[in-house]
């Protein structure tokens, strides 16, 4: 399948690193004009190299935190006022960590929920204004925490379910409008922060990654181009009637018993 993104508007919140960046870069790799929004502006230079190394667009990147939605509408406004109306939006920030509920402090169980779900509020509220009517394409990252309880997970498990309740809310109100709002479910995805910071710490971050693919149905991790060709596809002519949905990119991962953290 030919995807071309050629003069695309191409935003992707988090896009600095881990699965946001490799979103980020498979959109510049099909043409597109692609800003990304981080909090520490030396991630976003080291971004800006890669996806002008790669790309034939334009590229800007935004210091901006997801929590605080004055920032992110000051980015996105930025971004729309250089290239136009919002083609492509995703929205992919999130902080994780392992930590049992019974030694969770109310404010590690904020933060996660302040970054997770009302970030993607944020940026899916802020973004409205700027996106292209009829045509735009809205993508969420959510995780498998969404749709099944994890231990050493309550502030995950609590804020990715409301990642995808935006997620359907969102396609119901905007489609009137043209905008088709999605999910994605990323798996185990080797060479992620989020994977290394919840795998069990028995040992090499590759070891115990083996050890955690072997849950999974399809025998291996999945790589951030999986989940960046999921992106592409749903963002394509060829997603045009697809909305509302949460996409597992996961192996089959989810349909089994997940665990992480320190004890598993």
């Amino acid at each position: 399948m030919n995807i071309d993104f050629s003069n695309a508007n191409v935003f992707v919140a988090g896009g600095t690193s881990g699965i946001n960046l490799g979103i980020a870069l498979a959109f510049a790799e099909a043409g597109a004009n692609v800003g990304v929004m981080s909090r520490k502006q030396a991630n976003i230079d080291t971004a800006l190299t890669r996806l002008r190394a790669c790309g034939r667009g334009w590229f800007a990147g935004y210091a901006a935190d997801v929590r605080y939605p004055e920032q992110v509408e000051k980015a996105l406004t930025d971004f729309a006022r250089a290239r136009g109306p919002i083609t492509v939006l995703v929205s992919g920030a999130a902080g994780n960590f392992p930590a049992l509920a019974r030694d969770l402090s109310p404010n590690g169980f904020k933060t996660v929920v302040d970054i997770d779900l009302m970030g993607t509020f944020n940026v899916m509220n802020r973004a409205y204004p700027l996106l292209k009517k009829p045509g735009a394409c809205l993508i969420n990252i959510s995780a498998p925490q969404a749709c099944q309880a994890v231990a050493y997970q309550i502030h995950a498990n609590a804020a990715k379910a409301g990642v995808d309740q935006v997620t359907r809310t969102l396609a119901k109100e905007w489609g009137s409008d043209g905008i088709r709002v999605n999910s994605i479910t990323p798996g185990l995805i080797a060479g992620t922060e989020g994977v290394d910071r919840l795998l069990p710490k028995n040992g090499a971050s590759e070891d115990s990654c083996a050890d955690i693919a072997r849950q999974v149905p399809l025998g291996r991790a999945g790589q951030i181009r999986d989940v960046a060709n999921a992106a592409l596809f749903l963002a394509s002519d060829a997603g045009s009637y697809i909305s509302g949905a949460v996409l597992p990119v996961d192996g089959a991962w989810g349909l089994t018993e997940i665990r992480l953290g320190p004890s598993s």
